[in-house]
This record gives C-alpha cells, sequence and structure tokens, in this order.
C-alpha cells in the first residue's frame, strides 16, 4: 500500500491497514473513502478473515512480552516511555482488528461497519500520541518488543456479537480502568503531558464501549447482558481478565453498563490472577 495514494473502498483501506509492513501506511494511512457514499464500498463482499497481520520490521515481535511497568516504577520517564510504548502497540492491534471485522463481517450493516473504520481511525491517533511522548521523555518506537495477544484471541469469534463482545466491551472495557490508573500515576510524578494523553483516550474508549454495548444489544436482540457478554466470548476467555480494580464505574456507566452488569463484573475473580 502507498503511504500516499487513497484506496478505491473502503474494503480496500481495511486490507491494505492490516496486512500492509510499511511503517507510514500502517500508522498513519491516508484518509478512508467516505462512508456515506455508495461508491466507497465495494459492491458484492465477500467475508476476508485475514489471519494475521503484516508488521513493520522495526516492531519486534515475541511470544512474551516483557511485563507493563508497574505504577510505583513510572517516576522515571523511561519506564513511562515504556509503557507508552507497550500501550501503542494494544492501539495498533485495536485499529487493525476494528479493520478485520469490516472485512469478516460484510453482511452486518453498513451503519456497524463504518463506525468500525472510525474507531480504527481514532485508535491511530492515540497510537500516534502514545508514540510521540514516549520519543519526547526517551524512547523511539521499536525500542520494545510487541506481543500481538489481540490477534491471538481474534480467530475464535465466530459473528459480530462475538466480536464486539471481545473487542469492545472486553479489551476497551478493561482500558476504561488502566487508562485512568496510569493517568493518575503519570500526574503524581509530574508528567501532566502523559496524563493528558491518557484522559484524551480515556474519554474516545468511552464511546468505543458505549458502541459495542449498543451493537451487541443490536447483534442478541436484547439490552446488553452479563450472562450473554459472557456467552458471547470465545472460549476460554472470561469477564474476570476485562477488567481493572477497582472499576472506573463512572465511566462505565457512561459507556452503557447498568448497576446489575457492574455489579456482576466486580464480583468476579481478582483480574491480575486471569491475564497471561
Amino acid at each position: 500500500m502507498s503511504a500516499t495514494k487513497p484506496s478505491s473502498t473502503i474494503e480496500r483501506w481495511c486490507s491494505d491497514l492490516v496486512t500492509t509492513t510499511d511503517a507510514r501506511a500502517k500508522f498513519d494511512p491516508p484518509s478512508p473513502p467516505a462512508p456515506e457514499l455508495d461508491a466507497s464500498w465495494a459492491r458484492e463482499p465477500r467475508a476476508d478473515r485475514i489471519a494475521a497481520p503484516g508488521r513493520p520490521g522495526h516492531l519486534r515481535l515475541v511470544e512474551r512480552a516483557p511485563g507493563v511497568p508497574r505504577p510505583e516504577s513510572l517516576e522515571s520517564p523511561v519506564a513511562r516511555a515504556r509503557l507508552f510504548l507497550t500501550f501503542a502497540h494494544h492501539e495498533l492491534q485495536a485499529a487493525e482488528l476494528f479493520a478485520w471485522a469490516v472485512l469478516a463481517f460484510p453482511e452486518t450493516p453498513r451503519e456497524f461497519r463504518a463506525g468500525l473504520v472510525r474507531l480504527a481511525n481514532e485508535e491511530l491517533a492515540h497510537r500516534r500520541a502514545y508514540v510521540a511522548h514516549a520519543r519526547r521523555i526517551g524512547l523511539l518506537d521499536g525500542a520494545v518488543p510487541v506481543r500481538d495477544w489481540f490477534w491471538k484471541r481474534i480467530h475464535g469469534c465466530l459473528n459480530p456479537a462475538s466480536f464486539v463482545a471481545l473487542q469492545g466491551l472486553g479489551l476497551e472495557g478493561a482500558n476504561l480502568e488502566h487508562s485512568a490508573r496510569y493517568s493518575r500515576r503519570f500526574r503524581e510524578v509530574g508528567d501532566e503531558v502523559g496524563a493528558n494523553i491518557l484522559d484524551a483516550v480515556l474519554a474516545d474508549e468511552i464511546q468505543h464501549v458505549a458502541f459495542a454495548a449498543r451493537w451487541f444489544a443490536h447483534f442478541t436482540g436484547a439490552p446488553l447482558d452479563y450472562d450473554a457478554w459472557r456467552a458471547a466470548l470465545p472460549a476460554p476467555l472470561t469477564p474476570a481478565l476485562f477488567q481493572g480494580r477497582p472499576l472506573n464505574l463512572e465511566a462505565r456507566r457512561r459507556a452503557g453498563q447498568d448497576e446489575l452488569f457492574l455489579a456482576r463484573l466486580a464480583a468476579e475473580p481478582d483480574p491480575g490472577a486471569q491475564r497471561s
């Protein structure tokens, strides 16, 4: 994919985003075709479940990445930069997987697929903000090895409900806690720029989780329900994995999760014991 040539259709844009190994095309692609125009969409798209993403050569892919720096270590600018580069790869995978879902589920409403494209672009903007701040405080993109953990789980999503259960309600939901937690810590150690970036990401993620809640209800034909979410997650994943402690109750309420849902989530085992 050229980093400057626009794609002919939204589906082509999504495919290029996922498969390219060109860093500029991957991280800062041209705008997708306008989703409100019929001509922007393939006429008869077929389901395409891309098996794996392309990776620019400077990203060192590993099966088990180093642990995320703990909050108490973040007085060190290098530790904060390492954290941001780790988060940057989470954002990249999220962008790719939103694009993946456009291709995997062409039968879904166009409004849903257009929303996925918008979310993909927002995730790429988050990545660029994380990488830029990591550079400011001491590390270049690629300095931290990365793990495609999100990608290893997505292939169990056989329908759009399971996709939004995993990616939107699960992975994006957990970021409601993590962004708030690390924002507080960055602010405590005097990194106001980093804290503001995390605050901005959190505001976007609330809307991403709300998008997932809305479409999960659409695909299941019922309001968001905890047991339905649990059942839609690809095995062996469970809701315990997709949260931080304490829960960010305000953000989750704003994202469409009611009190019963939150009580059930809070009753799950300690997520730290579930994460791998």
